[in-house]
């Protein structure tokens, strides 16, 4: 592979999804959820990265997910939204790999799942990566936080963590909570969830 091809992502994750707690589709390859469907929002922080000479580092983006069935089973939709802050290039290098144009995991697999995806969009993105109250928003679109998990007993927040010794799809270990906020309104389509499965992880991919 030359170069020019290659790239690496270390970056903070901020997902939810419609899923409970511990999330099916990762823990046994099914949702849990009422609808039999996934839908999920995911927001990254890239904390250093490239592809090729191109310096990813700093880049934001949101991906927004919705598949009928089992994510393996595909006819999914995608929207990927890239911060405005980012450069022309950065934002050609980091659509490519979430494309799953660049190869890689987990970006090539998942490409093959969606059979629509909008984007890249240009947006402002916020973005906290506090690992048990993180968030991400884009106004009048996207809106998501994430809360500790509460002890029904003390009322007290619960630290809960969920780790895959032998390694995850996503990630490895994160850290799970759930959502007081979960939303997505865009023409490609919509969605609100709000108290389900969410996860704050730090990921590592490349090709």
């Amino acid at each position: 592979m030359s170069n020019e091809n290659k790239w690496v992502l270390e970056m903070h994750q901020i997902e939810c999804c419609n899923c409970s707690h511990g999330c099916g589709c990762q823990s046994a390859g099914y949702p849990d959820s009422d609808t039999g469907g996934c839908e999920a929002l995911l927001g990254f922080y890239v904390k250093s990265g490239y592809l090729g000479d191109v310096d990813l580092t700093g880049v934001k983006v949101v991906f927004a997910a919705s598949w009928p069935k089992a994510i393996h089973e595909g006819d999914g939709s995608a929207i990927l939204f890239i911060d405005s802050a980012a450069s022309e290039a950065q934002v050609g290098a980091t659509a490519t790999i979430f494309s799953g144009q660049a190869g890689g995991m987990p970006f090539e697999a998942l490409a093959g799942t969606f059979t629509s995806v909008e984007g890249p969009i240009i947006s402002d993105i916020n973005m906290v990566t506090d690992d048990y109250r993180a968030s991400f928003s884009i106004a009048d679109t996207v809106h998501v936080q994430h809360i500790p998990l509460k002890d029904p007993m003390t009322g007290e927040d619960k630290k809960v963590s969920i780790s895959f010794p032998e390694g995850g799809f996503l990630w490895n270990e994160g850290i799970i909570g759930t959502t007081e906020a979960m939303s997505l309104n865009h023409s490609a389509f919509s969605f609100e969830h709000v108290g389900n499965f969410a996860a704050k992880a730090e990921v590592k991919w490349g090709n």
